[in-house]
């Protein structure tokens, strides 16, 4: 828990060796993320039978915790285990303990000793036994049960956390998570030793906290109507209006997940933001601003320019507010956001510009340091410490507070230099809004690829810093805004195995950490996921199949994966690919009717989704994740805007939001006769102030086309494709012409739309070229 001492000693320091001793190898056997810091291997083994019993004190805490081993081993490795009092007999059972560790080991610390007939963990408290109990169960789940027994080998683990924060960011102000997913979350985040899950709740989008005295912040500030022309034409029959989207957590809702986060020994942070992303509570109580209110609650992404004003009666309704935050939230530390306020709200009114006079300041940026440092001063009455962005360093940073780096690490490093705690966060690698890969099949998200060993990679301390100002470092985290994530099981996806990977990265020693190796404990990682139904993306080891035709009509297959991680395997008759399929050494040469299935599998096991289809079709069509963009302006993985349900069916679409302009390098039109493409939509709801006016869409007609040009985007018109009329067009629709002139021979392909207007934005989805020969193979399916 964050509320204890931190551990910055490693338990290295106490275990020279911080590794296995006897067998060698042997800690690279075990199935266990994140990797322990030591292990001893012992002889023989202990076998974990429906017979097997859970041994407790008279302890309320080690009660809970062997209750939920029993259940989880009971879900996913052994049926029928059961608790009984300590004193039971000792054999064919498992102990937990509070028990005195040796040497300087923390509240996190944990022993684990597994010898024939009796697992005892112990550890100085119940957050270490929790961890133990965690490892206990992911050596209990590393392979199958055979007889309905599971062999454990005798061991004996001794752990320690390298971080004190080890976190994760929800962001439930742009998409409401109901309660169970939030539960959700906080059971996965434990079984990774993931211990701080840091709440956004309030934003631009949403205020999603129910404060009492303050009706109006959920009534208005927790409901949106959605961006886009089909959620315009959604109209709610109760009210004859659009319908609205949202939702907000009660009062009794919080303190039932912050109980349960807590026996899960994961601490909550709520962000409450101050004094910008305040369109949500501005337009509840719009008195509370600066300048003219909002309309409403906003449905553009981006950064606004609403903000608190500086008023004594804004200052009373702000700690009122974080009052009734504190009796719902017992962490020791309270988020207030402060990052990206825009101040031209403030420029502009002559009340804060006297304010600014009044005490004594010069700056706006002086004025946010004054605004965060008299938040402060309240926290700290009441004996919680402040956290917030990295921009509160920005004007003089306030005497206590903590930042969290995000604009890289600098933030970090200047924080440590001046004496403060920090916690790195940085943009993009720790920010799992960015897709994993550019393969078709990805989620929407951020521009930019973040792939699992980019997080494995991430170096926690800063080069920068001295010895001493190592010790500021808090730990890290991963944040998961959510913009384009709108449903849970996509929040999973774009969660897990990269959360794998920073909690090994926070948890073990550096020593311990080998990309490598955890890649081989993926797979059995993999296999709990599945057990426990935890939607997670195999991005990694996805194979990427890049098909091309040569002018003897053959086509040239190569394939590859992210990670370079793991065996390929393929088939090209039809049939299933299996790990006795014949491995990927060289590029394949195969005909167009080809029926090609490949999959990555990493010791014996499959870790891939299948890859493949009729190879005439592969090789003659591209997704727009495949195709080049023009420029990398603003890049986002996008999806249509219907239909308007909350269902994962809608298309996503790779655009640069700056320029919507793709480019398919080298593709041979020899013997192509016409030109499928499929198209849709997304809002355009993004604020980019003036940024907006440099978006050139080439002017069209009314309804607007997809021109196709040979030889580049400036080269011979070879296809115009009239689009339909945005407010008739549901969804994606197929666009098909044929070629007029084209060369022969390899050419780039540029797809440009011409567009009277931003919004909504047309962006392509996919193209294929049919070849008179080959039309049954290369027609899009």
């Amino acid at each position: 828990m964050v509320a204890r001492a931190i551990i910055l000693a490693f338990l290295c320091a106490l275990l020279p060796a911080c590794a296995s001793q006897g067998r060698p190898g042997f800690a690279d056997d075990l199935q266990i993320i994140p990797r322990p810091a030591s292990v001893s291997p012992s002889s023989g083994a202990f076998v974990l039978r429906p017979s097997t019993r859970i041994a407790v004190p008279d302890d309320d805490e080690v009660r809970w915790i062997g209750a939920w081993l029993a259940d989880l081993l009971s879900r996913t490795a052994q049926p029928g285990i059961q608790l009984v009092d300590l004193g039971a007999p000792d054999s064919d059972i498992i102990v937990l303990q509070i028990a005195s560790l040796p040497g300087n080991a923390g509240d996190e610390a944990y022993r684990l000793q597994v010898s024939p007939g009796k697992i005892v963990v112990a550890a100085n408290d119940p957050a270490g036994l929790f961890y133990g109990a965690v490892s206990l169960w992911q050596l209990a789940t590393a392979g199958a049960p055979v007889d309905r027994a599971i062999t454990i080998p005798a061991v004996t683990i001794e752990d320690a956390p390298r971080f004190a924060w080890r976190g994760l960011m929800l962001d439930v102000a742009r998409h409401y998570l109901p309660p169970p997913a939030i539960k959700n979350m906080i059971d996965w985040m434990a079984l990774h030793k993931l211990n701080v899950l840091h709440w956004h709740l309030t934003d631009d989008q949403g205020w999603r906290l129910e404060i009492p005295g303050y009706p109006r912040l959920t009534e208005v500030g927790a409901w949106r109507v959605p961006a886009g022309e089909a959620a315009a034409q959604d109209i709610d029959p109760a009210t004859g209006q659009p319908r609205e989207y949202g939702g907000y957590y009660t009062a009794d809702e919080v303190r039932d997940l912050v109980a349960y986060a807590a026996k899960r020994q994961v601490t909550i942070v709520p962000e409450i933001d101050m004094p910008g992303h305040a369109q949500a509570a501005l337009a509840a109580y719009p008195q509370l601003g600066a300048g003219e209110p909002p309309a409403g609650v906003s449905s553009d992404w981006g950064v606004h320019d609403y903000l608190f004003n500086v008023e004594e009666s804004t200052f009373a309704t702000l700690e009122a507010i974080l009052a009734e935050v504190l009796k719902l939230f017992p962490s020791p530390y309270i988020h207030i956001g402060g990052d990206e306020a825009v101040k031209t709200r403030w420029e502009s009114s002559e009340r804060v510009q006297a304010r600014i006079n009044e005490l004594g300041l010069e700056t706006e940026a002086e004025l946010q340091s004054w605004f965060i440092k008299r938040i402060e001063r309240f926290l700290a009455a009441h004996g919680r410490k402040l956290i917030g962005w990295d921009e509160i360093l920005e004007g003089g940073l306030a005497p206590a507070a903590t930042v969290m780096s995000w604009r890289g690490v600098d933030g970090a490093v200047e924080a440590a230099s001046l004496g403060h705690d920090a916690v790195l966060t940085p943009s993009p690698t720790l920010y799992f809004d960015h897709f994993q890969s550019r393969l078709p099949g990805e989620p929407p998200g951020r521009g930019g690829v973040v792939s699992l060993q980019d997080v494995y990679s991430f170096d926690p301390i800063p080069e920068e810093l001295s010895e001493a100002e190592r010790r500021h470092v808090l730990g890290i985290q991963a944040n998961l805004w959510s913009e384009h994530i709108r449903l849970p099981a996509r929040l999973a996806y774009m969660a897990f195995p990269r959360a794998a990977a920073l909690a090994e990265v926070a948890w073990s020693p550096p020593a311990r950490l080998d990309w490598a190796n955890f890649a081989s404990r993926l797979p059995a990682q993999f296999e709990r996921y599945r057990l426990l139904g935890i939607p997670f993306a195999t991005s990694a080891f996805d194979v990427r199949v890049a098909a091309d035709w040569r002018a003897a009509g053959d086509i040239v297959v190569e394939l590859s994966n992210q990670s370079g991680t793991g065996t390929i395997r393929y088939t090209a008759d039809g049939s299933a690919v299996t790990a006795g399929s014949p491995p990927y050494t060289e590029p394949l040469r195969l005909a167009a009717s080809a029926e090609l299935a490949a999959a990555t599998f990493l010791g014996g096991r499959q870790v891939s989704r299948r890859a493949g289809g009729r190879v005439g079709r592969l090789a003659s069509q591209r997704w727009s994740q495949e195709l080049e963009l023009c420029t990398r302006r603003l890049v986002l993985s996008l999806e249509d805007d219907a239909p308007v349900e909350a269902t994962d069916a809608r298309r996503v679409f790779l655009v640069d939001l700056m320029n919507p302009c793709w480019i398919w390098r080298g593709v041979d039109l020899s013997g192509v006769a016409r030109i499928e493409a499929s198209v849709g939509q997304v809002p355009f709801n993004f604020q980019l102030g003036a940024d907006r006016d440099k978006i050139k869409l080439a002017p069209g007609s009314a309804t607007g086309e997809l021109i196709v040009r040979a030889n580049g985007c400036q080269g011979e018109l070879v296809a115009i494709l009239p689009l339909l009329d945005p407010a008739l067009t549901d969804g994606v629709r197929v666009l098909s012409g044929e070629l007029d002139n084209p060369p022969q021979g390899e050419t780039d392909l540029c797809f440009r739309f011409t567009a009277r207007k931003l919004d909504p934005l047309w962006v392509l989805d996919r193209v294929a070229l049919v070849r008179e020969r080959h039309a049954r193979d290369t027609a899009a399916p």
